[in-house]
């Protein structure tokens, strides 16, 4: 009797957070479809397991965030190495999001993504709310207040917060000693604490999913199952073959091994739709995978924050969609215009769910589309968003390998110099 229940617990054991967490999507899709008659019961009932854990992450990111940052920058003691590591990671993800923004837009016209659709602006409604502008943008960056950003999540300011004390730390010397030790036994503890709200992961993705397909039927996608499917095969481009060869090229490593271990991060994205709230298992991954610590706690943060690959590619195909639902033809340079709203609205957009469209909403005005044609693809939102926010963790993920690997390169070089 023994040995039978002996032998099921260790079956259990053997499957790992990512076997979990897709057996948790699969029951999620099944209990939708399930409820698809009744999605008030999903609505009620289930949505709630998803809610209470995305608000242990969200509980836990900001001091994450906060003591990773100023643990990594403290490790570097080299004010240039730090500017070294941000000036890389940087410019890869304003790469990254030009390509993708432009894949995007590609997809959309080569699959005329709006065939078959004939709209008058009138027909719709929908109330834009106002979107930073660019100089509105930069002076945010710049807290006022050191304990409002923490309150309110505001990435950007934390971030901003936590290198300013990182460098005042490196500069006090011996005398912030006791800091450095508080700071890093602080991430420490928020990175167990992560690791334990992990554990329950596969629930949290099950009360994530389940409400979303039991509200967005088939029947529902139907009309917009075309602006969907070049969406998804855009993002999947993006995946396949920009992020594979950065990887091949930069970091040196097989692209499907980098996407082996990127699995649990891609899962728990695709459920929740919060860039934000998948950072820490995103950082666990990045730690599996061979990425240095001061790396890592610098690049991941800052790309859930400011880059929003996914978000270019749902803005360019959904721009495109919008025109020729209308009846607009874009030409060259708007379109080129439309690139480079996005590249920079992907720095403002929040890493939480739906927040991609006030961007989007921005980047209409910017070429004179109505705004009103967010009204069109709101129905379809949350079924786009699991899909771009599993571009940006995973394209933050990438430029996290590629730039540890240009600064091993470097350091390399700097100690056969040496010798």
């Amino acid at each position: 009797m023994a040995e039978s229940t002996a032998a099921p617990r260790r079956w259990y054991r053997r499957l790992s957070l990512t076997t979990w967490i897709f057996i948790a999507l699969v029951l999620g899709i099944l209990a939708g479809l399930g409820l698809q008659g009744a999605p008030e019961v999903a609505e009620t009932y289930v949505k709630p397991l998803g809610t209470i854990f995305l608000n242990l992450i969200k509980m836990i990111v900001v001091p994450l965030v906060l003591f990773s940052i100023i643990a990594g920058v403290v490790s570097l003691q080299d004010v240039r190495k730090v500017g070294a590591i941000g000036g890389k990671t940087i410019l890869l993800y304003l790469a990254t999001t030009a390509c993708a923004v432009t894949l995007g837009l590609v997809f959309a016209n080569v699959m005329n993504v709006g065939a078959g659709y004939s709209l008058d602006s009138g027909e719709l409604a929908y109330e834009a709310q106002a979107a930073p502008s660019l100089i509105d943008t930069i002076v945010g960056i710049f807290p006022s207040n050191f304990f409002q950003p923490m309150a309110d999540a505001t990435m950007l300011q934390v971030i901003v917060i936590a290198v300013v004390f990182g460098f005042g730390i490196i500069a006090a010397g011996p005398k912030a000693r006791v800091v450095v030790d508080f700071v890093e036994a602080m991430s420490e503890v928020c990175i167990q604490i992560m690791r334990g709200i992990l554990l329950v992961a596969p629930i949290g993705v099950f009360g994530l999913i389940a409400p979303v397909i039991a509200a967005n039927g088939p029947d529902v996608l139907l009309p917009l199952a075309w602006l969907v499917a070049v969406a998804y095969v855009a993002m999947a481009c993006q995946i396949t073959v920009v992020y594979s060869a950065l990887v091949k090229a930069l970091a040196r490593r097989s692209p499907l091994g980098f996407l082996r271990g990127e699995l649990p991060v891609i899962g728990f994205a695709f459920a929740s739709a919060s860039s934000v709230g998948s950072l820490p298992l995103n950082m666990e991954c990045a730690e599996k995978m061979g990425v240095s610590k001061e790396v890592y706690s610098f690049v991941l943060p800052l790309g859930a924050t400011i880059n929003m690959d996914g978000t270019a590619i749902y803005q360019g195909v959904c721009a495109i969609f919008i025109a020729q639902v209308f009846g607009v033809e874009l030409t060259l340079g708007q379109q080129l215009t439309v690139v480079l709203t996005s590249v920079l609205a992907s720095i403002g957009t929040a890493g939480v769910p739906g927040s991609g469209m006030i961007m989007l909403a921005m980047v209409l005005q910017s070429v004179g589309l109505p705004v009103e044609g967010v009204a069109l693809v709101a129905g379809v939102d949350r079924i786009l968003d699991m899909a771009r926010t599993t571009v940006n963790v995973t394209g933050d993920a990438a430029v996290a390998q590629c730039v540890d690997a240009l600064q091993r390169r470097a350091a390399a070089r700097r100690a056969r110099r040496a010798a």
